[in-house]
């Protein structure tokens, strides 16, 4: 089963996060799915808005912590070499197509939003949250930097202060803090998310789809800092936390359900 899906109607089409059962969790087949449908959604014309949601009760909490585990046992048994190469190609390709899709990408938000969760709702163009959902930067507590343009979008979104605190913390945080913080646009009832969500689609495709495509590119090139310079930085600055003892101790210790003792 693919972990990321399409559904196309109309000129709206969804790409829906399909792990619910792990809380849609970024495993090892996620981020080439999530490359592959960013990719053939940028590229279809008759697409006038793209929704991003999770299936089931959440968005994303972040990364798979098995997959992450099992790097931890390979690493120590193999050294480097048994760590992949091409990590974040795949991730990264999918953030810049989101970015750079001309056309509004909305981010349908409820229940757990952590890690690169919470950089893939950053990366779209506006984002709709539940009253119920739970959010975190995260990276920090399995010993590891941010990924996914967190570095880039969070400073942006909320300012150079706050966003050193929730990457320093890793704090979990509300939805109402995240509206006030200037994440989210609005805060909807859970059971009425899906239908606003649906409402902002379609006025977004009754819009002159050109003049918002260049709008979104214009917006996106306001800030002088290079988007792919910063991931560049960020996928290296994680594999080299990979490296580190800090990522086993941070893996292990959410495996065992403990305190981290990070050095």
């Amino acid at each position: 089963m693919p972990t990321v899906v399409i559904e196309k109607k109309d000129e709206i089409a969804r790409l829906i996060l399909n792990r619910p059962e792990k809380l849609n969790v970024l495993g090892l087949e996620m981020p080439e799915d999530l490359r592959r449908c960013t990719e053939e959604l940028k590229n279809d014309e008759k697409i006038k808005c793209v929704i991003i949601k999770g299936a089931g009760d959440h968005f994303m909490a972040g990364g798979d912590i098995d997959y992450f585990k099992s790097l931890v046992d390979a690493y120590a048994e193999e050294g480097e070499s048994a760590l992949p190469n091409d990590l974040f190609d795949n991730l990264h390709q999918a953030i810049l197509n989101i970015v750079t899709m001309e056309k509004p990408v909305v981010a349908c938000v409820k229940g757990a939003v952590a890690g690169f969760g919470l950089s893939l709702m950053l990366a779209c163009d506006m984002v709709l949250a539940s009253d119920n959902a739970v959010l975190s930067v995260a990276y920090c507590k399995i010993g590891t930097t941010p990924d996914g343009g967190m570095t880039y979008f969070l400073p942006r979104a909320v300012g150079q202060k706050r966003a050193m605190e929730l990457m320093l913390t890793g704090q979990r945080f509300s939805a109402e803090e995240a509206e006030r913080w200037g994440m989210i646009n609005q805060i909807v009832a859970i059971d009425s998310l899906e239908e606003e969500v649906e409402k902002l689609a379609n006025t977004l495709c009754n819009g002159p789809t050109d003049v918002l495509a260049r709008t979104k590119r214009m917006l996106n090139e306001t800030y002088d800092l290079s988007l792919k310079q910063r991931l560049d930085e960020e996928a290296e600055n994680f594999y080299s936390s990979m490296l580190k003892e800090d990522f086993a101790e941070g893996v292990t210790s959410f495996c065992e359900k403990r305190p981290a003792k990070f050095k």
